[in-house]
């Protein structure tokens, strides 16, 4: 609380009178909130006195669409190398990027599910050189008419497609690719905290919609969608990161359930996309922006955190704290984990010496998922806490995550080579 108390005071001293006075609105409606989840999250509250559920209207997610998985996939992949080399990564990204366009295509629509896989395939363009991924991406985009689900604003997960469309219009400005998304950013940053829950109260939330209001920085270098994400980043973490394990909680409901070896609940993939957020940040926030260090601190804690726990096939577990209790290893989070780690080596964040055989064992690990058709697999179905499932199962979200692992691994293995 008191580094929040810091933080929010030096907001406060670098902004306007109307900046301040938004500020002092926001922050006067999250404070006790604030205060509240994270003396729940240390275990200062009874579990009898829980913080407030998540109330979000329950909107269908197309599962069928987002992936399957089938009881006989066929073999396992043969003449992949798991070489740091850039040839052997690029044949990786580009029998499984071939293969999900083909298999899924069709189905591509603006649910959250995919918004991963777009930023994969557009991380895949940019690495290998191939058009088509990008095209793929521009296709949708164009039949969607440039526009995000708004239903049930200002849920995060309906403005996650913004980080593909504002990324396509970097690539080509027309106004189309950018006004809907605008839309809705501006929407969001001038609404009021709700003192009784959190805007982004799930920790897969910082995925989904911080990364599209940097973008929005990035192109207008307006500040004040940066300040917004700041802000409301750093409540959702004061709730659900925890600061003995460096990791963080799914939602509010974990902060007392146990796995079954009595250890706290941390889901592999909700810290992978929390990962991958924080990878966003560091890439566009400024080296001066005041709070940019406790980004990096949080970074580096986790990957630290993520290390530790690596299962010896380079993958991790869907209960992190638990890896006992899952027999396999769950890729969607793997591959968020692999690209953060690699991001970071190439970036100076991380040790190199540290670091570098942590992202090659994960890296070889996936390569032992793909199918020889370039299904990757081990992948968990939509849900929000560990779980099981079928070797077989492929979704498009851990594809993109994947994919953007690859672009990382081909800046590092281009480094040395």
């Amino acid at each position: 609380m008191t580094m929040f108390l810091s933080d929010f005071g030096m907001r406060l001293q670098g902004a306007g009178a109307g900046s301040r006075a938004r500020l002092v609105a926001r922050t006067s409606r999250g404070v006790v909130f604030g205060v509240l989840v994270s003396a729940a999250s240390m275990g200062v509250l009874a579990q009898s006195a829980p913080v407030v559920a998540p109330a979000a209207k329950v909107v269908p997610v197309d599962g069928h669409a987002a992936g399957d998985a089938p009881d006989d996939p066929g073999p396992l992949a043969t003449g992949l190398s798991s070489e740091l080399k850039p040839k052997a990564i690029d044949a990786a990204i580009k029998k499984v990027a071939d293969w999900q366009v083909a298999h899924a295509e069709a189905q591509f629509n603006k649910q959250w599910t995919f918004a991963a896989l777009y930023d994969g395939l557009l991380a895949a363009s940019k690495t290998t050189g191939d058009p088509k991924y990008r095209d793929a991406v521009l296709h949708l985009a164009e039949r969607s008419e440039w526009t995000l689900l708004d239903a049930r604003f200002p849920h995060a997960d309906d403005q996650a497609l913004g980080q593909a469309y504002l990324d396509l219009y970097r690539d080509d400005r027309q106004p189309v690719r950018m006004a809907d998304t605008k839309a809705i950013m501006d929407r969001l940053i001038v609404r009021e905290d709700d003192p009784n829950k959190l805007l982004w109260w799930w920790c897969d939330a910082l995925f989904m919609s911080p990364p599209v209001l940097l973008r929005m920085y990035a192109i207008t270098k307006d500040r004040k969608y940066l300040d917004y994400m700041d802000h409301e980043w750093w409540l959702t973490s004061g709730s659900l990161y925890s600061p003995q394990e460096h990791l963080y909680f799914r939602d509010s409901r974990y902060f007392v359930q146990k796995q079954e070896n009595g250890k706290p609940i941390f889901w592999s993939r909700g810290n992978g996309w929390v990962m991958g957020a924080l990878v966003n940040v560091l890439r566009i926030m400024p080296a001066d922006y005041p709070s940019r260090p406790k980004y990096v601190a949080q970074f580096r804690e986790m990957a630290e955190r993520l290390a530790a726990v690596q299962s010896p096939d380079g993958l991790w577990r869907s209960g992190l704290l638990d890896p006992e209790s899952y027999e396999l290893p769950e890729v969607s989070g793997s591959a968020f984990f692999t690209f953060a780690m690699a991001y970071g080596i190439n970036e100076k964040i991380l040790d190199r010496k540290t670091y570098l055989p942590v992202v090659e064992r994960s890296w070889k690990g996936m390569l032992g998922h793909i199918y020889a058709d370039g299904r990757l697999g081990s992948i968990q179905p939509i849900d929000a806490q560990p779980g099981k499932f079928k070797l077989s199962a492929s979704y498009v979200y851990g594809v993109g995550g994947f994919l953007m692992a690859g672009s990382e691994m081909h800046r590092l293995a281009a480094s040395r080579h």
